[in-house]
């Protein structure tokens, strides 16, 4: 009796959990196919998204990022990001990094201590309900604290959206300066120009005339980079990458000390627009944004005695932000082409 007693029981939770999968919109959603770098909101309850991220843990699925808005209970979910989104969150990070170390004066001991962390998904209370969210990347600083051990402290949050949306890129940095408490937040808002009419898949006889087909394809991408360092990159009437319309570069951080609830929209404190209608015109733009220093990245009770702290972090400049834009801008439009070069079955 027992023996059946559980067979009962499993094949009980068996079907509970089939018929969780099957009226899931949650889960139905992160099924679905999403294009590069795009975003959906879903109202889910808590309970749900962990069911669900669950299921997909158990899976090995890393794709979509799976987010839960505790303030508004919904999910967000995020589809993988593009190269270009991904090759301007690493670069930011290293550039910060390379030129805290850079620093004359600085112990090594304190050097070693920063770190670079990407796509961690952080869980905070938020009131009735818990917030998850990933951050694209942080510098974060390793502190040993005697009475609590060894931790890792926020410093920079540093969020890139590409595709997605501008009130999307406040609420993710407004979030790691209000909730996660980082010193400051740097957001990267890449505007692409629409393309048209999407190019439709091309069909070839033979592996080899494929992959022919797309080397054909890069290099005449790759000639227009000459004369269009920010897009449009087009092939006949196929446009693979569209003009870059805008891409701003902003600051936040708190103003003072009081502590805002975690689901506050910050303004930014500075804002910097570095391309307009497919052109650079970032050049007066100061290498630390006017305002990024050396504490942003190290506890100031570790560097205040050497008058150090206030040493500007100098990240910022053309020639690297060109070269690495042109470079992912690329990259993401042969992606696209890729995708759409097929062999043609018979």
């Amino acid at each position: 009796m027992a023996t059946r007693a559980a067979e009962v029981a499993l094949s009980g939770g068996a079907l509970r959990q089939r018929t969780f999968m099957e009226n899931s919109e949650l889960l139905n959603a992160v099924r679905r196919p999403l294009s590069p770098d795009s975003e959906i909101e879903i109202p889910a309850s808590r309970s749900e998204f962990v069911r669900v991220v669950e299921i997909l843990e158990e899976e090995g699925v890393k794709y979509p990022r799976r987010q839960y808005d505790g303030v508004r209970q919904a999910a967000i979910v995020s589809a993988a990001p593009s190269p270009l989104h991904g090759e301007m969150v690493g670069q930011l990070l290293n550039q910060i990094s390379r030129a805290v170390d850079r620093t004359p004066g600085l112990n090594e001991d304190i050097k070693d201590r920063v770190s670079i962390a990407t796509d961690i998904s952080n869980t905070t209370d938020t009131g009735a309900m818990p917030t998850t969210r990933d951050w694209d990347g942080a510098i974060r600083y390793l502190t040993t604290e005697e009475e609590t051990g060894p931790s890792h402290m926020l410093m920079i949050a540093v969020e890139v959206v590409f595709a997605q949306t501008y009130a999307s890129l406040r609420a993710a940095i407004s979030y790691s300066v209000c909730a996660l408490r980082c010193r400051v937040g740097i957001a990267m808002c890449i505007n692409e120009g629409d393309r048209g009419k999407r190019p439709s898949s091309k069909y070839y006889a033979t592996i080899e005339e494929k992959r022919a087909a797309i080397q054909d394809v890069e290099r005449a991408l790759r000639s227009q980079l000459q004369t269009n360092p920010f897009g449009p990159l087009k092939v006949g009437n196929d446009t693979w990458f569209g003009k870059v319309e805008k891409v701003v570069l902003e600051t936040y951080r708190l103003q003072n000390e009081a502590t805002p609830p975690p689901d506050t929209l910050l303004d930014p404190t500075r804002s910097f627009t570095i391309v307009d209608d497919g052109g650079f015109v970032g050049g007066q733009v100061p290498a630390n944004l006017a305002e990024i220093t050396l504490s942003d990245c190290i506890p100031t009770h570790l560097i205040s005695g050497n008058n150090i702290e206030a040493i500007p972090v100098n990240f910022f400049h053309q020639d690297w932000f060109e070269n690495s834009f042109r470079s992912s801008m690329l990259e993401t439009a042969m992606n696209r082409v890729k995708k759409k070069c097929k062999v043609q079955h018979v």
